[in-house]
């Protein structure tokens, strides 16, 4: 029993740094492309950092803060209908904060932090932006406006934001919530469970394929309401059957003591020679048509 514990602890220690998550830290690999542009080829980029010069109205920093927020799939099952989602969704801070923000993305996608809104005049593109592709983690700096604003932060890859991965920072006391942030404000347009999946591809399927005949044709709406069901048999078939029973009692004297492979060899000679009728009379009609063409009317 000794020896089995003894073995468990041994496969436990050895086996805890490999289950334990390495987040690279893009921080010191960053390389400076100007206007406080920082990018590696490792899908690491910092935007907008500036970490001394301070915006107007703001005489000196006020504080000086430093937060780690996490991103990724994981903090997003606390929202029920959202796939990925930040650690935190509300940031308060001071006006002329100097905020140094440590971005850790925990998924093995690319993830964003983007605040938005900050005057161009200090920040290109009047934002801040940390980017880095997973597990991995980043680092920038900004120094907050004045005033009391509230300020967007999401990520901005496709369809993450509308996801769940989006928060507000609010500088001072704010100047109100931003709609459909994860567990503080209420969704523009909530998530509705109530309906079976029946009944709403129902609808969908109806809304698609009535919506763009109403607008060409305003009467097509009641004729898809009410469609006329194809007949089971149809004309083609009705002369199919007629042209059958007439020449039923041609072919069966004509097949009459013959072997399965001299039937099939008759049809294929009767189809070769109906063939070469219709192109003869298709020939002949042709002939016909350009021989008129070519008669010089009286007069000209």
């Amino acid at each position: 029993m000794v020896k089995l514990l003894s073995a468990g602890a041994l496969i436990f220690l050895f086996s805890a740094p490999v289950l334990a998550v390495e987040y690279e830290d893009h921080s010191g690999m960053l390389m400076d492309h100007g206007d406080g542009h920082l990018m590696d080829m490792a899908g690491g980029m910092v935007m907008g950092q500036n970490a001394s010069t301070l915006p107007g109205g703001c005489d000196s920093i006020s504080e000086t803060k430093e937060i780690t927020v996490h991103a990724g799939h994981k903090h997003a099952e606390k929202f029920p209908g959202r796939m990925f989602a930040f650690d935190t969704q509300e940031f308060k801070f001071k006006p002329c904060t100097k905020l140094t923000v440590n971005f850790v993305n925990d998924d093995h996608i690319r993830h964003q932090w983007m605040m938005h809104g900050l005057p161009k005049y200090l920040y290109p593109k009047g934002m801040f932006h940390l980017e880095v592709t997973g597990p991995a983690k980043i680092s920038g700096t900004l120094i907050l406006p004045p005033g009391d604003k509230t300020y967007l932060v999401h990520c901005d890859i496709a369809q993450h934001m509308e996801k769940g991965m989006k928060a507000q920072l609010k500088v001072g006391d704010g100047d109100g919530d931003l709609p459909s942030i994860p567990g503080v404000t209420a969704y523009v347009i909530p998530d509705d469970y109530e309906g079976s999946l029946s009944t709403v591809m129902a609808d969908v399927l109806a809304a698609a394929e009535i919506a763009p005949i109403v607008g060409a044709n305003p009467t097509a709406a009641s004729q898809l309401k009410t469609p006329k069901e194809d007949s089971f048999i149809s004309g083609v078939t009705v002369i199919g059957l007629a042209i059958g029973l007439l020449l039923a009692p041609f072919l069966a004297k004509k097949f009459k003591g013959m072997s399965a492979s001299e039937v099939i060899a008759t049809i294929f000679e009767l189809l070769r020679t109906g063939i070469e009728l219709i192109i003869k009379l298709l020939s002949g009609l042709v002939k016909l048509i350009m021989s008129n063409k070519n008669k010089i009317l009286p007069g000209s």
